[in-house]
């Protein structure tokens, strides 16, 4: 196991010196939000020794420079918000938040491109292209919370995968800081390039393991001047996933299909005291068109509409507002802190399979349901094969049970995705710590050596993030 040098104060005086003192935090209390993300506090939390908040690059530069020279361990961070445990500090150290770079640098309407730091929120960057006229369509769900670094950390998707993919996509060009503090641009704004390895590609979805994402040129397209939503009761949520494939095998490509089965829809409507047609519904699929023909996106969502009701559909309801629109998807956004209202302890999970697959997934989820005593509503994005199963805890069963059965449930139902139905342990959440020790018994010992010798190439002293991924030898 790596041995790190622990934060003195010293240390801490000198990056005080590179980063300023109102930008730097050492004292406990306020650490405490830097050592947890989303996941649960109480099984991944760990406190980091010093946290620095840098403005500029070379600031950052000035950061992974001293950590080289010290052998301390550095944790990036961006808004906290994610799902795998990939921004808390496994081993102490220094996590370094990019919260302070978040501005946009230039928006180039000619070349069709957002230039930003990688602390803005995604949904700011949004905002300020919207008024040109154009989006960026990668972005999660999570829009609203989330960093522009932490998305391309993690290559984050989201509802509007099916039709315009994820954040990967849209990356042209990436601003990093290596482990050892050197500056690299990789990309830029031209859309092809085949100048050698494609290094870029190799940054998003690294989650901070290979050095740190400190600004992005990000392609924009035109922003959709005519959109539809469709919100498709059936009775049970076997009829409505497999209407899925039914939809993408007929020409049409939807921006959104969201599956939630009923127990996700009821936690949500209770969550929000919200009121949806739900006697006799088994689950529902959240369907979005979009594009700058008005006739076109009606006469796609006239066909799905069609499609859905000749393969078992209730009803077909449309939402025809912007306030009823934003209300459905309320209730699709809100599932994950619904579930945790209910229960804090779960497991959410993040796995995908081909499309012609998903009718398979469901009844497994309902076998391990039984088989081990606990609740796996199951919500996401269907269209792209991504469902979020969230095991969650029998609120009357012990701690000592779930810590039993959790790995039991994981493990059998990561070898049925990944062996029975060629899918992967995560579409868009990661491994972080979360899935680390499941993902070393689902990938080959060739391409596992191959994580590990990448990782050795471009943080030999491991410092940069390290437990995450891959264990740290």
């Amino acid at each position: 196991m790596n041995t790190y040098t622990k934060v003195t104060p010293e240390i801490v005086s000198e990056l005080s010196t590179i980063v300023g003192n109102n930008n730097l935090i050492s004292d406990f209390d306020r650490m405490e939000n830097y050592g947890h993300d989303e996941t649960s506090k109480e099984e991944y939390g760990h406190m980091p020794e010093v946290v620095v908040m840098p403005q500029s690059c070379e600031q950052v530069a000035q950061v992974m420079r001293l950590a080289t020279r010290y052998h301390i361990p550095v944790t990036p961070r961006g808004a906290g918000s994610g799902l795998s445990g990939g921004a808390i500090p496994l081993f102490g150290g220094i996590v370094l938040s990019v919260e302070k770079m978040n501005k946009v640098l230039e928006i180039d309407e000619k070349n069709l491109t957002v230039t930003a730091e990688a602390g803005i929120i995604t949904n700011e960057l949004n905002n300020q292209v919207i008024e040109h006229k154009l989006f960026f369509a990668g972005y999660p769900m999570s829009l609203e919370t989330c960093f522009l670094g932490g998305n391309i950390a993690e290559n984050a998707g989201g509802g509007r995968a099916v039709k315009y993919g994820v954040t990967g996509r849209y990356v042209l060009g990436l601003e990093i800081v290596t482990p050892d503090g050197r500056i690299v641009n990789l990309g830029g704004k031209v859309t092809k390039d085949v100048s050698g390895y494609d290094l870029k590609q190799l940054y998003i979805g690294s989650e901070g393991t290979l050095g740190i994402i400190t600004k992005a040129t990000i392609k924009l397209l035109g922003l959709p001047t005519a959109k539809a939503d469709l919100l498709v009761p059936f009775k049970t949520a076997e009829e409505a996933i497999a209407v899925v494939s039914v939809i993408m095998t007929k020409g049409i490509v939807p921006t959104s299909i969201e599956f939630m089965d009923r127990t996700s829809l009821q936690m949500s409507c209770n969550y929000l005291n919200e009121t949806l047609p739900l006697e006799k519904v088994g689950a529902m699929l959240l369907i979005e068109l979009d594009g700058s023909e008005e006739k076109q996106v009606e006469a796609d969502m006239i066909s799905v509409g069609d499609l859905c009701e000749a393969n078992g559909a209730m009803e077909v309801y449309i939402a025809e507002d912007k306030n009823t629109q934003e209300r459905i998807w309320s209730v699709r956004r809100n599932i994950a802190e619904a579930l945790k209202v209910y229960s804090p302890v779960q497991s959410l999970e993040d796995i995908v399979v081909p499309i012609g697959s998903i009718p398979l997934v469901l009844p497994k989820l309902t076998m391990l349901s039984e088989k081990y005593g606990v609740t796996i509503p199951c919500y996401g994005h269907a269209g792209d094969g991504n469902l979020h199963a969230t095991i969650v805890k029998n609120p009357e069963s012990t701690m000592e049970h779930w810590h039993e059965i959790e790995p039991m449930i994981l493990r059998e139902l990561y070898a049925f995705i990944v062996t029975e139905l060629g899918g992967k342990i995560s579409g868009e959440h990661g491994i972080g710590i979360k899935r680390r020790e499941f993902l070393r018994e689902v990938i080959s010992d060739t391409e596992y050596d191959l994580f590990c010798a990448l990782k050795k190439a471009f943080d030999p002293q491991m410092i940069m993030n390290p437990g995450k991924i891959i264990r740290i030898q």
